[in-house]
């Protein structure tokens, strides 16, 4: 019991610190955004303070005024330092404004299409897999949400299949160069202002690497600012995205090609170990490519602008840690293994999270309702005051929740409380495309503008496991 209340003590600390904190920044930024306003004021009581009381004409005002600030030289030399020492710091902590310019997401064509029925009976063919695994796949694949018509590569589409570094190579560079002569194309940016590349694939990291792949291909120039993020799972595009905005901070006047993908070649898994074959049924080809821009002339043009972006890292919990994993089975087959807790550390990554984004984008009341909640509970624990979440709903239009599977959507829509329309790009997306990573998001948030004359007003994306 003293454990637990430590516990429970610890995590209420947390969480009002967090909050304290998130409050304090944005007091912070709201200051700074009224600095010129307060400066312009404080120049007027100066000037009103050195002008003479009754002035006969403007002129006679004038040559008083002009009077009065020589006699008061060091005053009027120290207000005007002030004044630039002031509005130096304003435009060096205000932030600049990043903006979406236009996003792409790869579209293989019919010849990758597979039907679930398809699909299983591919498995079978393989011939690895018992009675018992075909028979797990086939359910969990009429339970994933995916349809049908998801994509595979070529290379496990064949009989043999063929798992290789080659067609590994064959289906990255589809994907990448497929995305990215699409978002150029449509955005009709030149390569050679590209300052910065941002790639990410988790399972698959080849030597030379995706963004030299990209330098290459389009030839960029010498001093564009590559950066390669693998191993980071389904959430490596949102911290690509994260990434990118504080590099768009430091260069000036340039553009952010971020690419998410993911290798499906090398990593279907042809073993028998359960947790392991669930992956089968969930992933597939696919990717993206999002264009950010810096340049304020590109505000108009863009699709939207980057407001937030917030990171919970729940590394340090061993259940967290442990629950998305690449490893061997017995039999030396490698795969992706999934536990049993990743529906409970999927929630409490999003409980996590929320404490960070509330107080950015929720209204005052919700914010007051949650603090209030969590004191309740502290003070009084045999009340039986229920945890509250905060309602989303009331800032927030349009929900792109990672397609990580049917059981993922189904936790994050009862948590959150949302309703089918809320859910429909994510579980649309899932059914469509299957599981592709970290870019499901991206196919999400596209879908959000389709059927929309305009883009959504106000959008959240959840990333997946790091």
């Amino acid at each position: 019991m003293a454990t637990r209340s430590f516990a429970m003590d610890r995590e209420l600390f947390r969480t009002v610190k967090q909050a304290t904190v998130n409050h304090a920044r944005l007091l912070y930024h709201r200051l700074v955004a009224r600095l010129p306003h307060l400066l312009a004021v404080t120049l007027v009581v100066v000037a009103a303070q050195l002008a003479p009381s009754t002035p006969s004409t403007l002129a006679g005002a004038a040559c008083s005024l002009w009077h009065e600030a020589r006699a008061n030289a060091a005053l009027v030399a120290a207000a005007c330092a002030g004044a630039a020492a002031a509005a130096y710091a304003f435009a060096m902590s205000r932030p600049r404004p990043v903006y979406l310019v236009d996003l792409a997401g790869f579209k293989p064509g019919p010849e990758h299409e597979a039907t679930r029925a398809r699909s299983i009976r591919h498995f079978g063919l393989a011939g690895r897999f018992t009675d018992e695994s075909m028979a797990f796949q086939t359910r969990m694949l009429e339970r994933s949400g995916v349809g049908e018509a998801t994509h595979f590569p070529a290379s496990l589409l064949g009989i043999p299949i063929d798992m290789c570094l080659r067609t590994a190579r064959e289906e990255s560079e589809a994907v990448i160069f497929g995305v990215v002569d699409d978002l150029l194309a449509k955005t009709g940016v030149r390569a050679a202002d590209i300052g910065v590349v941002l790639v990410n694939s988790s399972l698959y990291s080849p030597t030379p690497s995706f963004t030299s792949l990209v330098v290459n291909r389009y030839g960029l120039r010498h001093d564009v600012v590559t950066h390669n993020l693998s191993g980071m799972g389904c959430s490596a595009g949102i911290i690509a995205i994260d990434l990118a905005k504080h590099l768009l901070q430091v260069h000036r006047d340039t553009y952010a090609l971020v690419v998410s993908t993911e290798n499906i070649t090398l990593n279907a898994y042809l073993g028998n170990h359960r947790p392991m074959l669930v992956t089968n049924t969930l992933f597939r080809m696919g990717g993206s490519a999002v264009l950010l821009s810096n340049r304020r002339s590109d505000r108009r043009r863009a699709k939207y602008q980057l407001v937030h972006t917030v990171r919970t890292h729940r590394g340090a919990s061993d259940q967290s840690y442990s629950c998305v994993t690449q490893e061997e089975d017995d039999a030396g087959h490698v795969g992706v293994s999934l536990s049993k807790e990743l529906m409970s550390v999927a929630g409490e990554a999003l409980r996590t999270n929320i404490t960070t984004l509330g107080p950015l984008v929720l209204p005052l009341s919700e914010q007051l309702r949650f603090l209030a909640a969590v004191v309740l509970r502290r003070a009084l624990p045999r009340a039986g005051v229920k945890p509250y979440l905060p309602d989303f709903k009331l800032a927030l239009e349009h929900f792109c929740i990672h397609a990580g599977g049917r059981g993922v959507l189904d936790e994050l829509e009862r948590s959150l409380k949302l309703s089918d329309w809320h859910m429909e790009p994510s579980r649309m997306t899932l059914y469509r495309f299957g599981n592709t990573s970290s870019s499901s998001l991206w196919y999400e948030l596209a879908y959000c503008q389709c059927g929309n004359s305009a883009c959504p007003r106000w959008a959240v994306i959840i990333g997946g496991q790091t």
